[in-house]
């Protein structure tokens, strides 16, 4: 297929990432082209934080994203900051407000965001191709060389923003690791991150039953601790906590959860048989953690007659360990379907940290979700998202 057109910059993904490193070169006077097979842009941002876009995090730092190389992602974070990402949306006059833990959501819709990196990408000259296939993409004398369903393109410089695996009903494929293999890049182990875990076959009816209940617990597995919600639903369990532990469990591995955090049951216990002897220690636990969580435990205890007052110290210890360290061994998660992200990717050792730069092939750049650097819940994938596209778009 002969070329069609010729741009300077090529960048394969009409996403967060793609969008901003977009706009950088574009700035810089650089003819830019972005190709997506969507029919409009930012479609993950559109749906993300409920519709309204957790666009960044006021604490976001290297410490909260997961890589083969924890350190690949601090230069691209530093250069450019959720603070300056802040200044953008402030800029464009968006409102904004604060959630917990320092997500920061649009007032209004995701929509604006979108609005704001289009409007930003028509005034950089950044030329939109959407509804776009990329059928092969490869090198040429001089540049790269991108056939597509609607024609070829010629690129002196090429950028991979294609994303991962996670929700393909959006049309998410592994198409980023493809490209990067053909080009001699190594990608690491993928697989899906903050996703809801599923109950173990020995677990879904009784502990379906619990569909609905939110308690605030701590979550811990493989060295990661998080302090958030956990939802119990009929297949299994989810809330950030859980999302969040996700990305740290591997199949087969032990969740422990204290279901009561910052709570002493051991000396809460104690109290009551003092004062309430006659009570059942359920009834006390009913009291601080939702009562169908402790009828649940207390069905599965096998000692529901039990008095406080016939308690030893070894007892109330040993029912305060099971709310305290509740654990279980999930069936497995629901997968790339309901992920938010995918771990793993484009391996950090062959890019250049400033850049984004292939150390292999010159000329060739991997940002945002496709690179083996994955972020907490909370805003942090984004920022990835904006930091990468930033250093890949001031060098391209």
């Amino acid at each position: 297929m002969p070329t069609r057109n010729k741009t300077d910059v090529m960048v394969l993904g009409a996403g967060a990432a793609g969008m901003l490193c977009a706009i950088e070169a574009g700035r810089r006077g650089l003819s830019v082209t972005v190709i997506d097979h969507a029919r409009a842009p930012g479609e993950k941002i559109r749906i993300s934080g409920g519709g309204r876009c957790n666009f960044t995090n006021l604490h976001c730092g290297p410490g909260n994203f997961l890589s083969s190389n924890p350190r690949f992602a601090i230069s691209a974070l530093r250069s450019f900051t959720q603070y300056d990402f802040i200044d953008r949306v402030k800029a464009r006059g968006i409102a904004y407000h604060e959630k917990t833990l320092g997500q920061l959501f649009c007032d209004h819709s995701a929509r604006d965001i979108i609005n704001m990196l289009t409007e930003d990408m028509r005034e950089a000259g950044v030329r939109l191709e959407l509804s776009t296939g990329i059928l092969e993409v490869k090198r040429a004398d001089q540049g790269f060389e991108v056939h597509t369903s609607q024609g070829s393109w010629q690129a002196d410089r090429l950028v991979v923003a294609t994303g991962g695996k996670s929700i393909p009903k959006m049309g998410a494929t592994g198409l980023g690791y493809d490209i990067a293999t053909g080009f001699g890049h190594k990608v690491t182990e993928t697989r899906a991150g903050l996703v809801p875990f599923t109950w173990a076959s020995n677990m879904v009816e009784s502990w379906s039953a619990l569909s609905g209940l939110a308690v605030d617990v701590s979550a811990r597995c493989n060295g990661a601790t998080f302090r958030e919600a956990m939802l119990f639903t009929h297949r299994g369990l989810s809330g950030p906590a859980m999302l969040q532990i996700s990305s740290y469990w591997r199949d087969g591995d032990r969740l422990s959860v204290d279901l009561a955090p910052d709570r002493d049951l051991v000396h809460e216990l104690k109290q009551e048989r003092s004062t309430r002897p006659k009570g059942s220690p359920w009834t006390t636990l009913g009291e601080i953690v939702p009562k169908r969580l402790a009828q649940h435990l207390e069905a599965g205890a096998g000692n529901a007659t039990v008095r406080l007052a016939d308690m030893s110290n070894a007892a109330i210890e040993a029912i305060a360990g099971r709310l305290h360290g509740f654990e279980l061994v999930p069936g497995g998660t629901e997968g790339y379907r309901t992920a938010e992200v995918t771990l793993g990717g484009v391996d950090t050792d062959q890019l250049n940290q400033k850049t984004m730069e292939s150390r292999l092939v010159p000329g060739l750049h991997f940002i945002g979700e496709v690179v083996d650097v994955t972020g907490h819940l909370g805003g942090h994938n984004f920022q990835w998202a904006w930091s990468s596209g930033v250093a890949a778009g001031r060098h391209v």
